[in-house]
């Protein structure tokens, strides 16, 4: 079954990197006049898979901790929030630190920031977690999402320097600056949705090699029990924590890309209620699976996309609150039909009904 397993994912690799290239290609030429929202209806649009792919490599982390390791986290968003403000502190606030223009406006100087930014999260949730994920259960959401209000508090309130102004409080951080490589701006969109497609595809390998390492048979066996993982010599305090960091390096990696998405980062943008929708996302793709992460983004980002474009086609003057009522409905009825989520449950969907080789999934 490794080799079946392995089989399917290099041709969903392959399939998914087809699809991204074609469509980086139809946004870029306009063949006939054609586009992506053309063809769609206005459902697909280059913002939307973008932000579908920023939450992709957020979710491969996420759901590597909760998945895998069985470990509850509640404030994901402060992670992505931290990646966020490092890019755009270090590029847009440089002068107030005293960074020479000289190194700061260079082109590789936001890609090493970026670098910097997701390993020093990394490092300091590697720190945090060696305590925190001694907690079990309720406890352990209640202390993620005691750090998530913590680290929105600070962004809001300027890391408690106000004198320098470095996070911009409630208003933000704008005009960070587009990535680049030499001197080729990866803009305009189509440019850097094929760069974000690129860290999603590669955050998703490095997910499934961790799924099949040594590491990954070390989190299985914490999810099952850490107690008896730990009486065949797995360090469970250590795992945890290292997985913990991932995750958070990931959460920080794709919180600088959307940074440079979209030039303007709020700290309003990184509270409790974006933790929440990455967890939704992780949910509905399927926790316990690497591939969920972009299934689970896409699938949620339309179904918002859809009821905030469509939902007056059934209400006439549906408001907001609407909206969130029909959402939550389709949550429930994905939880009761599909409750490993889209990718797991639709290959046993498929099992099932011998549209899909036999065997264990």
């Amino acid at each position: 079954m490794g080799r079946v397993w392995r089989c399917w994912d290099g041709i969903g690799l392959a399939v998914g990197v087809l699809l991204v290239v074609l469509v980086g290609g139809l946004e870029a030429a306009h063949p006939l006049g054609l586009s992506l929202p053309r063809l769609t209806g206005g459902l697909l649009t280059l913002d939307l898979l973008i932000r579908a792919g920023i939450f992709t490599v957020v979710l491969v982390g996420l759901n590597l901790l909760m998945g895998y390791a069985g470990q509850v986290s509640l404030g994901q968003a402060a992670f992505y929030g931290m990646g966020a403000f490092c890019s755009a502190i270090l590029t847009v606030r440089a002068r107030a630190l005293g960074i020479p223009s000289a190194l700061s406006e260079a082109w590789w100087w936001p890609w090493a920031v970026m670098a910097v930014g997701a390993v020093g999260v990394g490092l300091l949730a590697y720190g945090i977690g060696r305590p925190v994920l001694r907690l079990r259960g309720h406890y352990l959401a209640m202390a993620t999402l005691g750090l998530g209000i913590a680290v929105y508090i600070l962004l809001r309130e300027n890391l408690g320097l106000s004198h320098l102004n470095l996070t911009g409080g409630f208003d933000g951080i704008q005009g960070i600056p587009r990535l680049r490589l030499g001197g080729l701006v990866l803009w305009p969109a189509w440019r850097y949705f094929l760069l974000v497609w690129t860290f999603a595809f590669g955050a998703i390998l490095m997910g499934r090699n961790v799924v099949r390492s040594r590491v990954g048979r070390a989190l299985r066996a914490i999810h099952g029990s850490e107690m008896a993982a730990e009486s065949v010599g797995v360090e469970a305090p250590h795992y945890k924590a290292l997985i913990f960091a991932l995750s958070a390096g990931l959460a920080a990696l794709g919180g600088s890309l959307y940074a440079h998405f979209q030039t303007t980062v709020i700290p309003a943008t990184f509270g409790f209620g974006p933790s929440l929708e990455l967890v939704v996302m992780s949910a509905v793709g399927g926790m316990a699976s690497i591939w969920g992460a972009p299934f689970g983004a896409l699938a949620v980002l339309l179904v918002q996309e859809i009821l905030r474009t469509r939902l007056h086609l059934l209400i006439p003057n549906a408001q907001g609150e609407f909206e969130a009522i029909a959402f939550g409905l389709i949550l429930v009825l994905i939880m009761l039909f599909l409750p490993e989520g889209l990718t797991v449950g639709g290959l046993r969907w498929l099992r099932r009904r011998r549209l899909l080789f036999p065997g264990r999934i």
